[in-house]
């Protein structure tokens, strides 16, 4: 066209190149501030989502304690790490390290330690007069009544016959029933019995254990799992009380679920409903009540827990590990007793240690299903193995037949009779105990009952006494009971051994409890002040782990008793 100008076919497709090139500069700029904005939106959601369900789990409040206790915690710990304040901390810490070595392990002249294989075997009467000797080493006379839980005895007669059942599945292996099926049956009769004692429906179900830690891991990996399988939870979260066993958070620790701690609180010492429901939201996988628990032997009220989990669809398991063979015989005993089992439709799970009040040799625990639905998420399943398709019920792959053979030998001796019976002369024996505490003016007076104990376990406080003072009189004069902490205290957790030494407990508490006032009568007289130094050796841990507000100190002291257990 006349007076019209063209750009060269050339500088027509460099400069449309050049165009498109800074279109998709600019779109490719918009997407990633899309993505960024995306990223940041994703990332504001999360966290007001955190801080939401923490505001609605703790409140305000409760939210900035936390945070000051977290501090604190942070602060002391710096401290301890200083460099003049670590080196005088590691030293004490090394010392009672030592101390405590130099009571557990056997040393001096005429000590054999054996630390690697004899050269020739010995004979059997070699092994048997040693074996006597370990037998007879200076202890604790469980025997005598003298020690708190620990050994659930179930009678001369009763380990005579364990014995027998050792011997005859010595060898027996669960992992190969069809080469043990003896074994196979006897654990499957065993859940059977255990699910009949706690009213399970049709269809519950159950696994044996190696014991209630076991129990516990399993009920809480099955909930961890079922959550993330069902409701794609990947941040799983469980709600227990203070005082539910210390098992449950090591369960937490393995399986990577987060802990929610409520309170119990006097004068019931039951864990506290409305705090439970403020925390549960999206990511809880399990709600856990214990019947009784271990410090105090109380029941939590797992009728108000069940309904909780009813509601909010969220598995409840329920911990009768040291109520075992009691609490579901008290009702038949004549005893009070509260709603545990799966008569409640919230309950779920429920481990009950055989080896305790079942008087089952140790190494022996059930936890029981509501149904299938719940334990086939325990299992652990690998169909690729280049070894075969391996599968197995618990943690554990290879388990002692001997044990299941022991705890089965144990059930169908004992029989419901023997059970009620126990049930008789353990929950009376700790009612004796009980009653002279609240009724008795020696005791009454400075020492008061923590709850309404129902079951075997009665634990007491003093608001006027040191009560490590106490534990450590009482230590002195052969007893050994449980010290407890956040309060401190002292249990008794009766056995059938300590019914026959219930009376000589009393008059030795009796005596503890005025040599403790008469001491502190002087001091005050001499004025030195009602505490004195401290002496017994539950005072001085219990007494440093309360008053640290960060307790790495008691983790080293702890981690140390443990390595201790391993120097031959």
């Amino acid at each position: 066209m006349p007076g019209s100008s063209r750009l060269p076919v050339s500088l027509r497709e460099t400069f449309n190149a050049r165009a498109r090139s800074a279109r998709g500069q600019q779109l490719a700029a918009l997407n990633v501030d899309l993505l960024r904005n995306i990223v940041f939106v994703l990332f504001v959601l999360r966290w007001t989502r955190k801080l939401f369900y923490q505001l609605k789990g703790r409140g305000i409040t409760g939210s900035v304690v936390e945070v000051y206790m977290y501090a604190r915690r942070t602060l002391y710990g710096i401290f301890l790490r200083l460099p003049g304040v670590r080196t005088k901390v590691q030293t004490q810490v090394a010392e009672t390290i030592l101390k405590l070595e130099q009571k557990l392990v056997p040393s001096g002249p005429g000590v054999l330690r054996i630390t690697s294989l004899p050269a020739e075997g010995w004979s059997e009467e070699e092994v048997r007069k040693k074996l006597n000797e370990l037998a007879e080493m200076e202890h604790t006379r469980w025997e005598d009544g003298r020690v708190s839980g620990a050994v659930y005895h179930g009678g001369e007669e009763l380990m005579r016959l364990q014995t027998e059942a050792f011997g005859k599945f010595t060898v027996a292996n669960p992992i190969h029933p069809d080469v043990f099926p003896g074994v196979r049956k006897m654990e499957a009769e065993v859940v059977a019995m255990v699910l009949s004692l706690f009213n399970a429906p049709e269809g519950a179900c159950g696994v044996t254990t190696s014991g209630g830690t076991e129990s516990i891991l399993m009920a809480c990996l099955s909930a961890r799992n079922k959550a993330y399988h069902e409701r794609g939870v990947t941040e799983p979260e469980m709600i227990l009380p203070e005082t539910a066993h210390t098992a449950f958070r090591k369960a937490c620790e393995y399986f990577k679920i987060k802990l929610h701690i409520v309170a119990v609180k006097a004068p019931s010492y039951k864990v506290h409903l409305p705090s439970v429901s403020r925390l549960i939201n999206p990511n809880t996988v399990l709600l856990v009540g214990s019947a009784p628990n271990f410090p105090h032997g109380i029941i939590d009220d797992i009728s108000g827990l069940s309904k909780l989990a009813y509601k909010k669809k969220i598995p409840l398991h329920v911990d009768c590990c040291l109520g075992s063979f009691i609490i579901p015989m008290l009702p038949k005993a004549g005893f009070d007793f509260e709603p545990f089992d799966f008569k409640l439709k919230g309950v779920t799970s429920i481990s009950c240690d055989t080896h305790k009040y079942g008087f089952a040799p140790k190494g022996n625990s059930t936890v029981l299903y509501r149904s299938d639905v719940y334990r086939k998420y325990q299992y652990f399943i690998s169909p690729d193995w280049s070894g075969g398709v391996y599968a197995s019920p618990s943690i554990a792959g290879s388990r002692p037949g001997a044990l299941i053979a022991g705890c089965w030998a144990s059930l169908v001796k004992q029989g419901q009779n023997g059970y009620i019976d126990a049930c008789h002369k353990i929950v009376g024996g700790m009612k004796k105990i009980e009653g002279a505490i609240r009724e008795r003016p020696e005791l009454s007076s400075d020492l008061k009952i923590i709850g309404r104990p129902l079951v075997s376990v009665v634990s007491f406080l003093s608001n006027t006494l040191d009560i490590y003072d106490i534990a450590d009189g009482m230590n002195e004069k052969g007893w050994h009971l449980n010290a407890l902490q956040s309060p401190p205290a002292i249990h008794v957790a009766v056995t059938l051994p300590i019914i026959a030494a219930v009376d000589q407990l009393i008059a030795d508490l009796i005596e503890v409890v005025e040599d403790v006032k008469d001491q502190e009568r002087k001091r005050i007289a001499e004025g030195k002040g009602a505490k004195g130094a401290i002496k017994g050796d539950t005072a001085a841990l219990y007494g440093v782990a309360g008053s640290l507000p960060n307790k790495s100190v008691v983790v080293d002291l702890a981690k140390g008793f443990l390595d201790t257990l391993y120097k031959a």
